[in-house]
Order: structure tokens, then C-alpha cells, then sequence
């Protein structure tokens, strides 16, 4: 294999190989300069001079030392028996003599320039196809051939494993690209260190943009800033705030409010407005955005008033609220109570000319809801078409939730429909919170049917889905249905939980099957998954139920000894129990002493007492 250098990456460096390739006076008279320095560094009397001689070589040849010394490093990694191969194909080409009797026409035209950008095209179609793993492979033997990447599939590589969490493979693409003789530019930087921000590992982050070799411009800081602030790391982020103003690189309007935001969290409002002193004093104007990060600030240290005079002198500051401002406001006051408030907000909002989104609108709902105005509520929702909103799913949720409540079940389908025939899917909570509401109300063969439905309604049930119905099953005595369920839902791919056995343990437990519900509850160890409480008790109630109180008993001891502890209801079914077979004394006497012992309440043991 011969070793192809690109002509328009070498430059007159490589000129000894260009006139091989033509006669022209250019070439002519760099073989001779070429020749020259030979015949200089054969007939010097020392090293020094030699390496003297090269360096003016280099200088007169105009190549950038660091390119070409990273494209031998990226070269040299190619397996030994290539090299060989490589050194002599070279060994075989005279020095200062063409080599056009050797190379074919065919292969003058098939130069390194054009192999480089095919190489390139061909990267490019691989990472454009999201095959990253191809595209990695094809990257390091290009690279491996002498072939300089270019840096927008590079980058587009090292975003596409960042996506997928694979942020030590995009680390090895750049590495790759850097010793290729590439110079990445501060996208391909903000790229990985945006990728390792979002996985969590900041260290990595800082790691990267301490060895970049261009320099971070504002959005490396950010994105840095960023993720610090929002860990709580604060002052680890004015230290880096601090770093980038050493090096000229002046903060945003974006920079502050990230660290604005950050201080309102952690220090409180009244440190963040000197930030916000600060900010106007270097002449970054603060945006909406800064604003509104301030009075959320206010609003979450319960200085509401304080809020809305902030949100009215924003036109002094020369920046008119936006609708984002007025929710944040609307909000805050729906959680105090404040609905009169709320609605004359609503009025100015109209009246400034700044339209309500649905947000505003679903604010409004889920406070009337949850107040149990739902009239009210229902009148919000039908006047937000008027105002350019279509009504989603957490519009119809609250609603659908506070019938629910009421229990007026025929209400809450009503509008399942209505939401539904309005082009409104309902989501997986709104289902959720029907079927709950359902099974609570005993109406379980309703919710079997819907969740029955819910595959076709293009919404798949979830576990929380599942479990509310097996439960609802359960305490209805029809066990069998449950059991079927739980077989759907592996199928399914869903893997039950301590809820849906203590469920189906339970609803054994009450229907006398208590070796099935036992065979149940090892079932779940198998699993490994850790019983609770509540599953222990499930099966001392229904053991003690079948008048087998001994193993109730034993339970319990197994209940111990696997590290969970038993609560006051572990000790009542066993106390009623004993006195369910008859052992009404025996009972009084164990009760007495798990009293004395503060394991029982007299009080609630009182009235076990006056239950048996």
C-alpha cells in the first residue's frame, strides 16, 4: 500500500513527493531545495545543525509542525505488517526522480483529495443513517489511512453517542479527531461536554473543558453553569463563573439568570437582586426570562404582594410581562386561596393584551376542582376555545378526578366521552383516576371493561393501571379475574410488585384460600422482591381467619427474622385471633401484656377488646 499524503493538507511540505507527480518549475525548484538541504545536512559537522537545517526546511515549506506531528502519531497506529508494506512501497521511489513510470494514470487521478472526501461522504451517510457504531469503526480506519475526518460528522458522532449515554466512546471520537491533525472547534467541545452534563457526570464535563484547544466561548460556561446550579453546587459555579471572566469571556443575560435562579434556591431573593445590581451594572440587560426567575423567587417565600408590585413596575424596567410571568403569579395565588385575585389577574391579562395559554387556563381548573367548584371549573373550560386554547388532558383530569370524588361516576365517563369525541385523548392518569374511583366504588366488572379497551384506545396500561384493578378484584372476592391479570400483565412485560401480591395475598387471605395465598407470598420472594408489612399481615389475618392462629404465629417469628418489623395491626389480628378460637381470657392476657409492652395502644386494644 502506497502512503497517500493530500496535497491540499500538505502544502509544500511534502513536496518531495508532489514532483513524483509533475515537472513543473515549482516542483522544480523545491527538489533542488530539497537537495540541497540534503547535501547541507550530510556535509554538517553536527547534529545541531542538522536539526537547524530542518527547521528552516520546515519554516521555507510553511507546514504546521503540531499538524503534521499528530497525523504521524494517528498513522503510526496502523498495524506493523501495514507499515512495512508502506515503508517499501517508499523505499522503491528514488529520491528527486518522477515515479510516473510506476504510478498509472489512472492512479494520478485517483488522488489523495478525492479518496480523503469520499472517505468523508461515506462517514457522513453513516452517521446520517444512525449507524454510530459502523460510523466509529469507519472513523478510526480512515484516520488509520492517513485521511484528516472532518469535524461535522465527527461531531454529529459524538452527539449521537452522547444521546444514547455512551459518553466514553464520544470522548475516543474526539480523541481520534485531535490526532488526526483536525482542529475540532468549540461546537465539537460544547457538543461532549453538553452530553456529559446531561448524564450527570460534571467532573468529566470540567475535565473536557480544561483541555479544550480553542477557546470556551459563552454557551461552554452555560451549559456548565447549568448543570452545577442545578445540583445544588453553587459556589462551585461562581468559581467557574470567576475562571471565565479571567479568560474575557464575558457572562450573558443567559449566565445570569442561571446563576440568579440558582441563588434565589440557595441563598434567597434579596442575595440574587444584588446579582440582578450586579448584572445591570456591567450593562447585561436582564430579559423576561431573569424577571420571572425573580418573581417565582418571591413567590415561593410566600411574599405574594411583593410578587404582584414586582410584575407591575417590569414596564419601568423596560420589559413588558409575558404570559409565563402572569401564570407564575395566577398560580401562587390559587395556592393561597386568592381566587377573586386570580380572576381580576385573569382581567388584566386580557385587558394588556397578553393572551392566557392553556396553562393559565388549567391553573384556574385544577384550583376550582380541587375547591369543589367544579361548576365553576367546567365554565373555564368551555371559554377557552374563545381564547384561542384547546382544552388537553390535564384540563379534563381535574374535572374527571373531582366527580370521581364525589362519586358521581356517570358524570365523570360523561366527560371522558365529551373529552374524547372533542379530538382529546385521555392520557394514562386520566384512566388511572377513573379506574380507581371505579374499584373504590365497587363497580370493578366497569373497570375490567375499560381497561379491557385501553390497547385499542392507542393508551397501554402501566403498573400503578394494572394494580388498581387487580385490587379492586381482590377485595371483591373475585381472585380468579385478578390471577388472570396478573398473567396478562407479565406477558405484557410488566413486572409486578409488592403492591399486586400484597393485593392478591390479601384477597386469598379473606376468600379462606390461604395456602394459595402463602404459595403467593413465596412467589414474590422468589422474585426478590422484599414483602411488607402489609403482606405479612395478609397472611396472619387470613391464617388466623381459618382458625390456624399457631401458624400465625410462626409467621410472625418468620416476620422477624427476615428484618421486618412488625406493626400495632401485626399484633391485633393475632390478639382477635386467639379470641376467634375461643380464647377469649388467653387473648385479654396477651393483650395486657403487648399493652405494657408499648407495642399496642390501650386505646385502639380497647376497642378490639369490645369488637371480639
Amino acid at each position: 500500500m502506497d502512503l497517500v499524503v493530500p496535497s491540499n493538507h500538505a502544502q509544500e511540505g511534502f513536496c518531495l513527493f508532489q514532483c513524483a507527480q509533475s515537472n513543473t518549475p515549482r516542483n522544480k525548484s523545491c527538489t533542488a531545495r530539497v537537495r540541497a538541504r540534503v547535501r547541507s545536512d550530510l556535509s554538517s559537522k553536527s547534529v545541531a545543525s542538522s536539526i537547524e537545517g530542518l527547521l528552516g526546511f520546515k519554516a521555507q515549506c510553511g507546514v504546521s509542525y503540531k499538524r503534521r506531528r499528530n497525523r504521524v502519531l494517528s498513522v503510526s497506529r496502523v498495524e506493523s505488517y501495514t507499515s512495512n508494506v508502506r515503508h517499501s512501497t517508499l523505499d522503491g521511489i528514488p529520491h528527486g526522480h518522477s515515479n510516473s513510470g510506476n504510478i498509472s494514470s489512472h492512479e494520478e487521478y485517483s488522488s489523495p483529495n478525492y479518496e480523503e472526501f469520499e472517505s468523508n461522504n461515506h462517514l457522513r451517510r453513516l452517521v446520517r443513517n444512525g449507524e454510530l457504531e459502523e460510523g466509529f469503526k469507519f472513523l478510526e480506519s480512515m484516520v488509520y489511512q492517513g485521511h484528516i475526518p472532518d469535524i461535522i460528522p465527527c461531531t454529529s458522532l459524538i452527539r449521537g453517542f452522547c444521546r444514547i449515554g455512551k459518553t466514553k466512546k464520544a470522548t475516543r471520537v474526539l480523541e481520534i479527531l485531535e490526532d488526526s491533525g483536525a482542529v475540532p472547534d468549540v461546537i465539537t467541545y460544547n457538543v461532549l461536554i453538553s452530553g456529559y452534563c446531561k448524564s450527570g457526570e460534571i467532573d468529566n464535563a470540567l475535565r473536557v473543558l480544561d483541555r479544550m484547544s480553542v477557546a470556551p466561548d459563552v454557551v461552554t460556561y452555560n451549559t456548565i453553569l447549568r448543570t452545577l446550579c442545578d445540583n445544588g453546587k453553587l459556589k462551585q459555579a461562581m468559581e467557574v463563573l470567576d475562571r471565565q471572566l479571567k479568560k474575557e469571556c464575558y457572562p450573558d443575560v443567559i449566565t445570569y439568570t442561571i446563576l440568579i435562579e440558582a441563588t434565589c434556591k440557595e441563598s434567597g431573593v434579596e442575595q440574587a437582586m444584588k446579582l440582578l445590581d450586579e448584572m445591570r451594572n456591567k450593562g447585561c440587560k436582564p430579559d423576561v426570562v431573569t424577571y420571572n426567575v425573580l418573581i417565582n423567587g418571591i413567590c415561593k417565600e410566600g411574599r405574594l404582594d411583593e410578587a404582584i408590585k414586582f410584575l407591575n413596575n417590569m414596564p419601568s424596567y423596560d420589559c413588558q410581562p409575558n404570559v409565563i410571568t402572569h401564570n407564575i403569579i395566577l398560580r401562587s395565588m390559587c395556592s393561597t386561596g386568592r381566587w377573586m385575585d386570580a380572576e381580576k389577574l385573569l382581567t388584566e391579562m386580557l385587558r394588556k393584551g397578553c393572551s392566557p395559554s392553556v396553562v393559565t387556563f388549567n391553573i384556574l381548573i385544577n384550583f376550582l376542582c380541587r375547591k369543589g367548584l367544579l361548576g365553576r371549573a367546567i365554565y373555564i373550560l368551555e371559554k377557552m376555545p374563545q381564547h384561542g386554547c384547546t382544552p388537553n388532558s390535564l384540563s379534563y383530569n381535574p374535572l374527571l378526578h373531582g366527580f370521581c370524588k364525589e362519586k358521581k361516576m356517570d358524570r365523570a365517563i360523561e366527560y371522558l366521552d365529551i373529552m374524547v369525541s372533542r379530538g382529546c385523548y385521555p392520557d394514562i392518569v386520566t384512566y388511572n383516576t377513573l379506574l380507581t374511583a371505579l374499584c373504590k366504588d365497587g363497580k370493578v366488572d366497569v373497570a375490567v371493561e375499560i381497561l379491557n379497551q385501553l390497547s385499542s384506545k392507542g393508551c397501554s396500561p402501566v403498573l400503578i393501571t394494572y394494580n388498581t384493578v387487580i385490587d379492586g378484584l381482590s377485595k371483591v372476592g373475585k381472585t380468579d379475574q385478578a390471577i388472570k391479570l396478573l398473567d396478562e400483565m407479565r406477558r405484557k412485560g410488566l413486572k409486578a410488585d409488592v403492591i399486586t401480591y400484597s393485593s392478591l395475598v390479601a384477597g386469598l387471605g379473606r376468600e379462606g384460600k390461604v395456602d394459595e395465598a402463602i404459595k403467593f407470598f413465596h412467589e414474590l420472594e422468589v422474585l426478590g422482591v422484599k414483602p411488607n408489612a402489609i403482606t405479612y399481615n395478609s397472611v396472619m389475618l387470613g391464617l388466623c381467619k381459618a382458625r390456624q392462629t399457631d401458624r400465625a404465629i410462626d409467621f410472625l417469628a418468620y416476620m422477624v427474622s427476615k428484618g421486618c418489623k412488625p406493626t400495632e395491626a401485626t399484633y391485633k389480628i393475632l390478639i382477635e385471633g386467639v379470641a376467634y378460637e375461643g380464647l377469649a381470657k388467653e387473648a385479654l392476657e396477651l393483650l395486657k401484656e403487648l399493652c405494657d409492652r408499648g407495642v399496642v395502644k390501650k386505646s385502639s386494644a380497647g376497642q378490639g377488646a369490645l369488637k371480639m
